[in-house]
């Protein structure tokens, strides 16, 4: 498959897309790294939407990461190509025991099938949840860091990264280059970061304790460049990256943030109130996500909460020296991108 040396998972998600449309039509924006111009093969589940990725000339092979059948198409014929795998469970359906079929097992395969089919290079993206939060706001991960993770999600990341960090040990084929990205946020973003930009509108959007615990976000087209700085950097073989925009940022900072850009970009009608709760919503919020977790049980909106008062910071002067990587835009642009693409796309959350 020498015309098609870029295969995906997760091309059909939020970063996977962003990431497809730069090796195939471009994003201006990351420059000559991302002119695009490649064929891409990419993995999508049964039933899932993969209209974008057709309207991108991608070739589609149905199924998922724990498909012995689906990954054997998937990779047949891509001896010296690269395989940048994004596929991965945040939000299970129900049962935590998702997060070990898929982040874990699934990953086990994807390296099996990759090392069998003679893979060059494999980019695998991975989480800030395998190492919890910061012990203070000032502090940062970087990648010396040691693993603590967080729930369920963090622990099968963990796994992951160690079932990978293994292989990388052992000498053999594909090299891989992990990356580790925090909160995602800018263009091609799920009804779920619209939501959370409709609750800031509307003044229902939480500030947790005092609002001075630290989020290092990632705007997604930074992401994607990252992975593709990944894909090409020679020196990147077998090592691990934080990804993510220059400093971190505050809650008060990305919810007044938000309403700016809503108010005064964009002529919307904000809220002068904001929701204030006390930190110890979300330290019930953590025990009640734990003892549901316990007992295999998974349930969103609790662990979201249970987050919102910690600090979970990341330091990407790593990526910064060996990668070549400079996040394109900060906070206030990128959200700015963000919602410009919500309406641009007909996502009718705001009373415009």
């Amino acid at each position: 498959m020498k015309s098609t040396p870029y295969i995906l998972t997760g091309g059909s998600g939020w970063l996977g897309r962003r990431v497809a449309l730069a090796l195939t039509q471009g994003i201006p924006e990351l420059g000559e790294i991302g002119k695009g111009g490649q064929k891409i093969r990419c993995l999508v589940p049964a039933g899932e939407d993969a209209s974008d990725l057709q309207a991108l000339d991608a070739e589609i092979i149905r199924g998922g990461v724990n498909d012995a059948l689906a990954l054997e198409d998937l990779m047949r014929g891509a001896s010296g190509g690269v395989l940048i795998h994004m596929a991965g469970l945040i939000h299970p359906p129900g049962r935590t025991e998702w997060f070990n079929l898929v982040n874990v097992q699934g990953t086990g395969q994807v390296l099996e099938m990759a090392k069998l089919h003679g893979i060059r290079r494999m980019v695998v993206m991975s989480s800030n949840s395998p190492f919890g939060g910061n012990t203070s706001p000032g502090e940062s991960f970087n990648e010396s860091s040691p693993y603590n993770p967080y729930m369920g999600y963090g622990k099968s990341k963990m796994q992951m990264e160690k079932l990978l960090l293994a292989h990388m040990a052992s000498g053999l084929g594909p090299e891989v280059v992990i990356l580790r990205a925090p909160w995602f946020y800018g263009p091609g973003q799920p009804p779920r970061q619209t939501l959370f930009f409709t609750m800031i509108k509307e003044g229902k959007f939480p500030i947790i304790g005092n609002g001075m615990n630290c989020r290092s976000m990632g705007y997604v087209d930074s992401l994607a460049l990252g992975i593709l700085l990944a894909v090409e950097n020679v020196g990147a073989a077998n090592q691990v990256f934080w990804l993510a925009d220059k400093t971190p940022y505050n809650m008060v900072e990305i919810i007044s943030t938000v309403k700016e850009v809503l108010r005064d970009d964009f002529g919307m009608q904000v809220s002068s109130r904001q929701l204030h709760l006390p930190s110890i919503t979300s330290d019930v919020a953590r025990v009640v996500d734990s003892g549901f977790q316990s007992i295999g049980l998974y349930h969103q909106k609790f662990h979201v909460l249970s987050e919102m008062n910690m600090t979970i910071a990341c330091d990407i002067n790593k990526a910064m020296d060996i990668l070549g990587y400079k996040p394109i835009v900060e906070l206030r642009e990128g959200m700015r991108k963000s919602v410009e693409w919500c309406l641009f796309n007909g996502q009718k959350v705001f009373n415009v």
